[in-house]
């Protein structure tokens, strides 16, 4: 990512911060005001939020720092602990609220349904806000940029079932309704967590990035000028936009190395978005392959 794409984003992450900020404080007093475990439970999604973009924000700084002698990658991979912190945090908080509205629902407490309503009315309008001005520009490919987004896109999704719980009780005074919302608040952060932990997963193993299959790039790469043979193939990400790839290809001794080489990378770049390629050209030796060449594709 460039450096003035970085800031544009800090900026953003900065705007988004505040905005959250607001929410949080709004509705801390607001549960306290009318007494409603769905809006306290939205609270502490919203503190995760906060903590999500503030995390988001730290990672884009660090991610953009050069790389060095001992971290020759640079420092890329933080964005994948940040998302992974977000994850974990999310599971374990998502539990408390869970347990919260059982015992919520089996002993239901008297809540303001009208203030209730009002006050989750400004949160999901900040939220849409928020979410509005993170996705400006793209870099949506972007794992922790993806995961703020996410925590306020499930925050409003959770301000929405507020409301619904909030006309309910102001409407009819079934106050079981505030416990409900909890539980539907509890398991879309279930959700948000476990997409968060399986791309992380997926990054810290090592894996095939899910934007990748194996088997388009061993076909791009076999039907280059020259190429008989690809083995050894090893496809990964640093991060999330961050792609990293490493194979042995055998050519006929007849090929222009030059010429396949620079074919495989512009399509590695054009169809796949992989920049960062170590290719070992093996020409074919009785059946076998043997080392002619090995070029590090930038």
């Amino acid at each position: 990512m460039r450096a003035h794409e970085v800031r544009v984003i800090e900026r953003r992450f900065a705007l988004a911060m505040i905005l959250t900020i607001s929410i949080l404080i709004a509705e801390l007093i607001g549960s306290w005001w009318t007494g409603s475990l769905a809006l306290l439970s939205d609270a502490a999604h919203v503190f995760l939020d906060l903590f999500a973009l503030g995390l988001s924000w730290f990672a884009i700084r660090i991610s953009a720092l050069p790389a060095s002698e001992r971290y020759s990658y640079g420092f890329h991979r933080f964005e994948v602990v940040a998302a992974l912190a977000n994850g974990l945090t999310l599971g374990f908080v998502a539990l408390v609220i869970l347990i919260e509205a059982y015992r919520r629902f089996l002993e239901p407490a008297p809540v303001k349904g009208m203030e209730l309503l009002l006050i989750a009315s400004f949160g999901l309008i900040v939220n849409l806000f928020v979410a509005f001005v993170l996705s400006r520009g793209g870099h949506g490919e972007d794992l922790n940029l993806r995961s703020a987004i996410l925590h306020v896109l499930g925050d409003a999704a959770a301000s929405l079932g507020v409301i619904a719980a909030g006309l309910v009780i102001w409407r009819t005074g079934w106050y079981p309704a505030d416990s409900i919302i909890s539980v539907f608040i509890s398991v879309l952060i279930f959700a948000g967590s476990y997409r968060l932990l399986k791309d992380s997963f997926r990054l810290i193993m090592e894996g095939v990035p899910e934007c990748i299959r194996t088997d388009e790039v061993v076909n791009q790469i076999s039907t280059a000028p020259g190429v008989i043979q690809v083995h050894d193939l090893h496809i990964w990400g640093v991060c999330s936009s961050n792609i990293v790839l490493s194979a042995h290809v055998v050519v006929s001794p007849e090929s222009d190395y030059q010429r396949t080489l620079n074919e495989i990378r512009h399509r590695l770049r054009s169809v796949f978005g992989i920049e960062h390629a170590t290719i070992q050209l093996e020409e074919e030796y009785c059946g076998q392959g043997r080392i002619v060449s090995q070029k590090h594709v930038n």
